[in-house]
């Protein structure tokens, strides 16, 4: 995340033990879970090389946020309608984000942004499906690159949540399925634009007709 070790270098386990004052044993384990995240490859008997994110690596992401995210948000807000008491819990995280982005801390913006929307596909009941979109999100996270502060404020990226939270809210199905779509394809366009600015290879235009493509 900090940038320490360098993409496409190759580090073995015993030298990362050395830096880290740790044996090769949860260097081995730790290296096998980011890779299973893809964020490093391990070449047998060589070392671990670290992976560098990808323009395609986010799109398909924000690929699979579109066709599991919009439906789920969908059911959660069916079964907030019919259980109002669950609604507190979005609440909370909601006023907690709010909170969060006054106070201008991007890194716990960012963390609190994920919180939202894991909160409210729990409430789907799709225990599998949110198991898979909260990994997509760390993994984002864990690579180093948000939106905020570069793209957009902590105070931004709350108010880019408005629709959806009020959507839920007020029971509105197919308001929340729009809301989500165009909030996810707001963040995809704007994260492509922003490390396009410094990495030649992110210059991929048509980031917000590949995305809406999927919602035709």
């Amino acid at each position: 995340m900090s940038g320490e070790l360098e993409p496409g270098r190759l580090y073995s386990a015993a030298a990362l033990g050395e830096q880290l004052g740790v044996s090769r044993t949860p260097i081995r384990e730790a290296s096998h879970e980011l890779a299973r995240l893809g964020l490093v490859e391990i070449e047998r008997n060589r070392g671990i090389r670290i992976v560098a994110t990808s323009v395609e690596t986010l799109l398909q992401g924000f690929e699979v946020r579109l066709m599991l995210e919009v439906p789920l948000a969908r059911r959660a807000t069916r079964h907030a309608r019919d259980e109002p008491g669950v609604r507190r819990r979005l609440t909370e995280v909601h006023e907690r984000f709010r909170d969060v982005a006054a106070e201008g801390d991007a890194e716990l913006t960012l963390r609190t942004d994920r919180d939202f929307h894991t909160v409210l596909l729990e409430l789907s009941g799709n225990d599998r499906a949110t198991s898979v979109l909260r990994e997509q999100r760390d993994m984002v996270l864990e690579s180093g690159v948000g939106t905020v502060p570069t793209s957009r404020t902590p105070v931004e990226c709350f108010e880019d949540h408005a629709d959806i939270y009020e959507a839920f809210m007020a029971g509105d199905e197919a308001a929340i399925g729009e809301a989500m779509s165009r909030h996810i394809v707001n963040t995809a366009t704007l994260l492509i634009a922003q490390e396009s600015r410094r990495r030649s290879e992110f210059h991929d235009h048509g980031v917000a007709d590949r995305l809406r493509g999927l919602l035709t």
